[in-house]
C-alpha cells in the first residue's frame, strides 16, 4: 500500500486543530482531517465566550486560578491552570488578528460579561455564538495557508503507529486515502454521542481517544464528565440545544415545577451562579423533593430588547420551539456537556505516545480538575494548541516528504450488526447521569465488555458507523470501568 507523507496531520477542524495549524511553522506540510463540514464542531456550538483576564485593574490571575480551582473540586493540575490563565489573555488577543469580532463596550474595549463560578466579568463574547465566531474566522485564516491541505467529510478509519511513523486510513468522497507521518494532532472533541441526551454535535463520538487508546497512549480521568443544568428541555431530540451559562450571568433565575426559586435553599450564596456541577445536583435535589422533573429558567424580567440583541441566538432557537424567552420562562433540564478527561498529555500536549498530541476536549490537561468552569473551554483549545505548535516547531526535523510502502490491512468484512450505539446510549444515560449508580455500572460493564470485544474481534467491515460504534463503546467500557473502581474503592458494591 502506497502513503503520502504529511510533516503533521491535524484530526479535527475545531478551534485546537485551526489554532495548532495557524501557529506551526508554515514550511511544514500540513493535512487536517474534518469528519464532515469544517463547522460542525463543538467548538462552534460554544455561546458563552473565551474567559481571560482582560481588565487588569478589576481582575487578575490570582482570581481566576483561584475561581477555577473552586469549580474543579481542586482536582485540577495546578501547574497547567497557571499556563492556563496566564498565557490565555495573549491569546484570546490574537484571535483579533483573524478578525474575531468581540462585542464591544462604547469606548472600544471588549465587553466583559460574568458567568456561573466566576468572581469577576472576564468573559469576552460576540453576542451567544462566540465559537461559531471564532471558528469561521480561523478557518478563513488557514484556507489561506499554501502548505495545510483540508479536507471535509472525511473519515478517519484506521490509526496506527509502526516504529517512528503513523498510519492513516482515510475515506474521503467514497474512497480509502492513505497517509503517514511522524506527528499527529488529536482534536476530535467530545463524547457525548454516547449518551441520549447531549449538547454535542454529531462528531462526537470520542474516536481520537478510542485510536490513542487502542495505540497504548495513556487515557486519563475519562469518568470526569460534565452534565450541563440549562440544557432545552426538548426530550424528543438526542441533541439538546445549550442554554448559555451566559443567561445566568445576564440575571436569569431557576425555578421548579412550580415557578418557584430554589437555588438559595441549597446555594444562598452563590444560587443561580454557583458551578455547574453544583446547580446540576442541586436540580435532583429538588426534583426528589417536589416529584418533578420540569425546570424553568426566566430572564423575562429584564428588557425584552436587552435580552433579544444579547441573546439573539438563544432567543430564535427557543421561540423555534414555541417559547418567547421575553415574556415567560423556558424549560430546561441537565444533559451531558462535557469532557474533563481523556487522553493523558504534558503541559505541551504531548501525549505517552512519542510524536502523538491531543488537544481540547479529547485531551486531559488536568485544567478543569472534575468540573469545567465556564468558558475556559474554548481558552484551553487555543492555549495549549499554541504550545503544541511550539512544540512540533522546536522538535520536528526538516525532512525531504515522499510516498512510502507499508503492509496495510484491508478494511473488508462482514456487515455490522444495527443498535450497538443505541445500547451503549441507555447504558450510560442509566448509569452515570450526573450522579453514577455503581451498581448499574458494575451490571452494565459486563454487557459493554462482551460488545467491546465482539467489536475488536469480529471481523467486521470497516466503515465510518463501524469506527463510530468501536470508538463509542471503548469510550463507554473505559468510563465504566473507572466508576466501577471507584464504588469499590468505597465500599458500595
Amino acid at each position: 500500500m502506497i502513503f503520502k507523507e504529511y510533516d503533521v496531520i491535524i484530526v479535527g477542524s475545531g478551534i485546537s486543530g485551526l489554532y495548532a495549524a495557524l501557529n506551526l511553522d508554515s514550511s511544514f506540510k500540513i493535512l487536517m482531517l474534518s469528519k464532515r463540514e469544517l463547522t460542525l464542531c463543538n467548538s462552534a456550538l460554544a455561546q458563552g465566550g473565551v474567559a481571560a483576564v482582560m481588565d487588569d485593574e478589576n481582575d487578575g490571575y490570582e482570581l481566576h486560578i483561584k475561581d477555577t480551582l473552586i469549580a474543579g473540586g481542586y482536582k485540577n493540575n495546578l501547574d497547567n491552570v497557571k499556563i492556563l490563565v496566564e498565557q490565555g489573555p495573549k491569546d484570546v488577543k490574537n484571535l483579533l488578528n483573524y478578525g474575531v469580532d468581540f462585542d464591544r463596550n462604547s469606548d472600544g474595549s471588549i465587553d466583559l460579561t460574568l458567568e456561573g463560578g466566576h468572581c469577576r466579568h472576564r468573559i469576552a463574547h460576540h453576542k451567544d455564538s462566540t465559537g461559531y465566531e471564532i471558528v469561521t474566522s480561523l478557518i478563513e485564516s488557514v484556507e489561506k495557508l499554501p502548505n495545510v491541505t483540508m479536507l471535509e467529510n472525511t473519515h478517519l478509519l484506521g490509526l496506527e503507529k509502526r516504529n517512528e511513523s503513523f498510519l492513516a486510513d482515510v475515506l474521503h468522497d467514497g474512497k480509502h486515502s492513505y497517509y503517514t507521518t511522524k506527528t499527529v494532532i488529536l482534536a476530535t472533541g467530545g463524547i457525548g454521542r454516547i449518551y441520549d441526551f447531549t449538547t454535542n454535535s454529531a462528531i462526537a463520538t470520542g474516536d481520537g481517544i478510542q485510536f490513542a487508546y487502542n495505540m497504548g497512549a495513556q487515557i486519563k480521568h475519562l469518568s470526569y464528565i460534565q452534565f450541563h443544568p440549562t440544557a432545552f428541555a426538548d426530550r424528543e431530540n438526542r441533541e439538546c440545544f445549550l442554554v448559555s451559562e451566559a443567561v445566568r450571568g445576564e440575571g436569569a433565575y431557576l425555578l421548579n415545577c412550580r415557578k418557584k426559586r430554589f437555588m438559595d435553599k441549597y446555594e444562598p450564596e452563590r444560587k443561580e451562579l454557583a458551578p455547574r456541577d453544583v446547580v446540576s445536583k442541586c436540580i435532583l435535589k429538588e426534583q426528589k423533593e417536589t416529584g418533578s422533573d420540569e425546570f424553568f429558567l426566566d430572564i423575562s424580567y429584564k428588557d425584552p430588547e436587552f435580552i433579544k440583541n444579547r441573546f439573539p441566538m438563544i432567543y430564535s432557537k427557543v421561540l423555534e420551539k414555541g417559547y418567547d424567552m421575553t415574556k415567560e420562562p423556558i424549560p430546561i433540564y441537565p444533559c451531558q456537556h462535557y469532557l474533563m478527561g481523556g487522553i493523558a498529555v504534558s503541559g505541551c500536549g504531548a501525549t505517552t505516545l512519542k510524536g502523538l498530541y491531543a488537544a481540547g476536549e479529547c485531551a486531559h490537561t488536568g485544567v478543569h480538575g472534575i468540573n469545567r468552569l465556564a468558558s475556559n473551554s474554548l481558552l484551553e483549545a487555543l492555549v495549549f494548541s499554541r504550545l503544541i505548535a511550539e512544540d512540533i516547531n522546536k522538535n520536528l526535523a526538516h525532512t525531504e516528504l515522499c510516498e512510502r510502502e507499508f503492509d496495510y490491512p484491508s478494511p473488508d468484512g462482514k456487515p455490522l450488526p444495527k443498535g450497538i450505539r443505541t445500547e451503549i446510549r441507555h447504558i450510560m444515560q442509566r448509569s452515570y447521569f450526573i450522579l453514577p449508580d455503581y451498581k448499574e455500572a458494575l451490571k452494565d460493564i459486563e454487557r459493554v465488555k462482551q460488545l467491546k470485544d465482539m467489536l475488536d474481534n469480529g471481523g467486521y467491515e470497516v466503515t465510518p458507523d463501524y469506527i463510530e460504534a468501536k470508538s463509542i463503546t471503548t469510550v463507554a467500557y473505559i468510563i465504566l470501568s473507572e466508576v466501577v473502581d471507584e464504588g469499590r474503592e468505597k465500599g458500595i458494591i
